[in-house]
């Protein structure tokens, strides 16, 4: 207590009863791709139209994250798919795109095209080195998406979900395989475990390539590339315009022009309920139209995308924004503090439409009390709370019923 030595008026600042809780973001996505030290680009050569060259690029320093928060940031830093017009009189060689490079480039592209505005990109001379890739990621609190664009083997598609489940405040976008013989889990999955931490995505979607054309002039510069980096970025997009615990579904794929494969209502019985997320056409647009976890109706009350990352997001919300109570003094007051954090802060949730009720008390408890808090976890140096939350589930099957009655 200061002390008040003379007669006066003394204007004291006191600290809230409550301190609100800010919610993290849910939409900075890592991507990991592989990628030589240096590769080549085309490159039109000048005064020479149809005729072109490389130019060389070198990458970033591998195994090292790199913020990337524009198209154009990740040209200076890893080059884009053409290279620019040359002014030295060079000759005109073979070319070839390193695939790994096309993969992570249209990957980025497709983030940003479809509404993501951050991502951390780490690059690896291999698949062996996905360990590494995924340490130097976990050390990014922000990161909340994780993909490794094109990639689809088993080791470094479980090492991806691997590296979610154990940190448990982010989510594994994976492709599908590029072609299968038939439209099954098994032929479509790479992984071969379910998690409730990843999405799979298929088919693959058909984009437009600069350096395709540019190579191929005669052919329409299209080519097919995994869709994990454009899904990343419609995650992101339905995360600012309505709220994670959207479902990132029924949503258009910018950027996409076509399929792989024109998959049907039929191939999608079949996959649903394991957790395969199709990408389909309607009337020319090409949508998400799947919104399950990695195992579907198997992961139970997380077969839902939006129910996962959306739990995700209060986890490492609520963390964060209750770092003040570590060391206070464990009473009732500082219990009452508490459930009014975390109470205003659900009550925020269930005003935007995230927590099912008509009430907030359908919606969510809050339970910090002499309960939850005997003499014996006190003496323990513990606070305990209790959280309930009713989280909204996307209307996956929309069923109306209709009868024919006699007028009158």
């Amino acid at each position: 207590m200061p002390q008040y030595l003379s007669p006066g008026v003394y204007v004291e600042e006191v600290p809230p009863l409550a301190r609100p809780i800010a919610g993290v973001g849910t939409s900075t996505a890592g991507f990991i791709g592989i990628t030589p030290a240096t590769v080549k680009l085309p490159a039109p050569l000048k005064g020479k139209p149809g005729k072109f060259t490389s130019v060389t690029i070198t990458q970033p320093t591998a195994l090292q994250p790199i913020l990337i928060t524009s198209w154009g940031q990740f040209v200076k830093k890893f080059g884009d798919l053409i290279g620019g017009e040359q002014t030295s009189g060079t000759e005109e060689v073979a070319f070839a795109v390193d695939a790994g490079f096309r993969h992570l480039a249209h990957a980025v592209f497709g983030f940003f095209n479809n509404g993501g505005t951050r991502c951390w990109v780490v690059r690896m001379a291999a698949d062996l080195d996905i360990a590494k890739a995924l340490a130097a990621l976990a050390a990014i609190d922000e990161i909340a998406i994780v993909a490794a664009p094109g990639i689809t083997t088993e080791a470094v598609q479980e090492d991806v979900l691997d590296h979610c489940e154990g940190l448990q405040d982010r989510f594994a976008v994976v492709d599908g395989a590029e072609t299968a013989t038939e439209f099954t889990k098994t032929k479509i999955q790479g992984a071969t475990r379910d998690s409730n931490y990843g999405a799979i995505y298929f088919p693959w979607i058909k984009v437009f390539d600069p350096s395709e054309k540019l190579m191929a002039p005669s052919g329409d510069g299209t080519i097919y590339v995994g869709p994990s980096g454009h899904v990343a970025g419609v995650y992101a997009r339905v995360d600012t315009e309505r709220g994670v615990h959207k479902a990132p579904a029924n949503e258009v794929v910018r950027g996409a022009l076509d399929l792989k494969y024109g998959l049907t209502k039929a191939d999608q019985d079949g996959l649903n309920s394991l957790g395969v997320n199709l990408i389909r056409a309607f009337n020319g647009n090409v949508r998400i139209w799947g919104a399950r976890t990695m195992g579907g109706d198997a992961n139970a009350e997380f077969r839902y995308i939006s129910t996962r990352r959306f739990f995700n997001f209060l986890r490492e919300s609520i963390d964060e924004g209750t770092q003040w109570v570590v060391f206070e003094p464990n009473t009732p007051a500082l219990w009452q503090r508490i459930t009014r954090s975390v109470g205003d802060f659900l009550l925020g949730q269930w005003r935007g439409g995230a927590l099912f009720g008509v009430t907030p008390k359908q919606a969510y408890f809050v339970k910090c009390d002499a309960d939850t808090n005997p003499a014996d976890v006190r003496e323990a140096g513990q606070v305990v709370t209790e959280i309930g939350i009713a989280i909204v589930k996307p209307a996956e099957f929309v069923i109306f019923r209709i009868q024919q009655i006699t007028g009158g």
